[in-house]
């Protein structure tokens, strides 16, 4: 868990500023529509009121910002040549004015701060969820600053007003968007993403991208939907941004009312999705399985230990094989070779079962004084059960899945009977389980996780239950040797396995190879994406052979 107290100050008030030249763009795109009222919700030192000061046009324009810091406001008084800078809460400033005749601004412009729910100050997250309330939005408190910032920025938007932000990347499709991402798509006409390839803010692993969005001018008129448009280096700069908001092709229905990730797919890719999901043979994941969380410790150090802990306390009785991590499991079976192979490596590949009965052994206390000398006891876990040391809902299932992938999510075969933590899933399959695990990995399922998944900072892939419960799985009545997949999982390269057997799961569907290979395509493209591989490897390097 990150806490506050390892945050920097920067992270905590979210201090990441605009480089001129993106807000250079925003401001043009906005001074086509000759704005009167223009917002600032979280201007910093004053990066996009300089940018309008560069320009002709907004002389006679009432700009009203706001930021908390005071040294940042007084420099951003400095650059705002007409309106006002607040030295206080936006949100708290909003939360009044969020009414129907709240509506005030002709456009908003700005880069609001990413900060995470959990660090901000008890005032603001009340403030943050009255947001959700008064907007009739769902809240989570997985939230980040910026949804309410962005939420409450387009609620005061006039009808035909425009918004252009600096956001994160994780609009796109992180789950605790989704009432934005909602509230987006039933408020405005038009929306536009630009993606870049690289990361535009030094010193941070957060993607950020350019939100565009034109309010409707009134409830008759028609939502085109959201367009992403990819863009690389900053050459897109150079154009006028009014041409650049036209160029990609919108899309609505599921897309817009779910995740966004399907507009960074092109026409025929989303076609060929929406045909399968109507297949027979085409599943989702869960009609053919369950998904339960692994087994909460509260303090996973403690409880997952390694083969010299377990002999130096003699825990052996209490000592159970585990996996948690990609490193303990290379291949997709687990299995008493695969333990021991991990022991060797000095994993911590023991989980400690304590019974009622291990509060009397002396050997088992001195261990748990141990723990107790780190005050793990007090941890909210540990303290709201009794003894604190006794873990409950310790279970194993045939089948585990690992919270997070580097390249493509696995389903382990858990031949040894392994328990998993909280960092993987225990699955349930409702058909052969070995048939399960050899089929999972294909062109179509790949695909759909990047589709359902979420990523954040250095690029790995994470599914949560509710988004596993969605990914597409073909059922083939063709046989596979999970073995035989396991081999190629530990010694090959993820696309010539997902090219290799998964084209031979799709084909014993009748899947033509043209298809196979726009999944595999469309699979590398997000994935090469959530990694920041550039355009240049994706083509060298291609994924599809020339085979029959």
């Amino acid at each position: 868990m990150n806490f506050k107290k390892h945050q920097t100050a920067q992270k905590l008030r979210g201090g990441y500023y605009t480089p001129p030249d993106l807000a250079d763009f925003l401001v043009r795109w906005v001074k086509e529509i000759k704005p009167k009222d223009i917002l600032e919700p979280a201007c910093g030192d004053g990066v996009f009121f300089a940018a309008l000061g560069r320009m002709s046009g907004f002389k006679n324009a009432n700009v009203l910002g706001f930021e908390l810091d005071t040294d940042e406001a007084a420099k951003a008084r400095r650059v705002l040549s007409s309106g006002t800078v607040r030295a206080k809460d936006f949100l708290s400033w909003a939360l009044p004015h969020l009414r129907p005749d709240g509506a005030r601004f002709d456009a908003v412009l700005g880069n609001p701060p990413f900060v995470r729910y959990q660090y901000l100050p008890p005032d603001f997250q009340t403030c943050s969820e009255q947001i959700f309330a008064r907007l009739g939005c769902h809240f989570t408190k997985h939230t980040n600053a910026w949804v309410p910032f962005v939420l409450a920025s387009l609620a005061m938007l006039r009808p035909g007003g425009r918004l252009a932000m600096v956001v994160p990347a994780e609009l796109i499709h992180v789950t605790h968007a989704q009432s934005l991402r909602a509230y987006l798509g039933a408020e405005c006409s038009r929306l536009v993403i630009i993606d870049p390839e690289e990361l535009w803010f030094d010193g941070t692993l957060q993607g950020a991208v350019l939100l565009m969005a034109e309010k409707k001018k009134g409830p008759a008129e028609s939502a085109q939907g959201v367009g992403i448009h990819p863009v690389r280096g900053r050459e897109f700069l150079k154009k006028a941004p009014g041409d650049v908001f036209k160029l990609p092709v919108p899309i609505n229905g599921k897309t817009v009312a779910g995740k966004w990730t399907r507009a960074l797919l092109d026409v025929s890719t989303r076609r060929l999705i929406d045909e399968l999901e109507e297949r027979e043979d085409i599943s989702v994941f869960e009609d053919v399985a369950t998904v339960d969380v692994g087994i909460v410790t509260g303090a996973n150090k403690f409880f997952l230990v390694d083969d010299e802990t377990v002999d130096r306390f003699a825990l052996s009785r209490w000592a159970h094989p585990m996996f948690g991590r990609s490193e303990h499991c290379p291949g997709i079976i687990y299995d008493a070779r695969q333990h021991e192979a991990n022991a060797g490596a000095g994993y911590p590949t023991n989980f400690l079962l304590f019974d009622e009965k291990a509060g009397c052994d002396p050997r088992v206390q001195a261990y748990i004084k141990t723990g107790e000398a780190q005050k793990l006891h007090t941890r909210y876990k540990c303290r709201i059960r009794a003894p604190w040391y006794r873990v409950p809902s310790v279970y194993s299932t045939q089948i585990g899945m690992l919270k997070r992938s580097h390249h493509v999510p696995r389903l382990i075969l858990n031949k040894a009977s392994a328990y998993t933590t909280d960092t993987a899933y225990r699955i349930r399959s409702k058909q052969e389980a070995e048939q399960l695990v050899a089929s999972f990995i294909n062109p179509l399922t790949a695909l759909s996780a990047e589709l359902e998944g979420r990523h954040y900072g250095g690029g790995v892939l994470e599914l949560v239950p509710s988004e596993i419960e969605k990914l597409l799985i073909p059922v083939p009545k063709k046989r596979f040797d999970v073995s035989k997949v396991d081999e190629a999982v530990r010694n090959q390269p993820a696309e010539e396995v997902l090219e290799i057997h998964g084209g031979a799961v799709l084909e014993s569907l009748g899947f033509p190879r043209g298809r196979i290979e726009e999944l595999l395509l469309a699979w590398k493209k997000l994935r090469n994406r959530r990694q920041r591989i550039s355009a240049d490897e994706l083509y060298s390097t291609s994924v599809i052979t020339s085979g029959n």
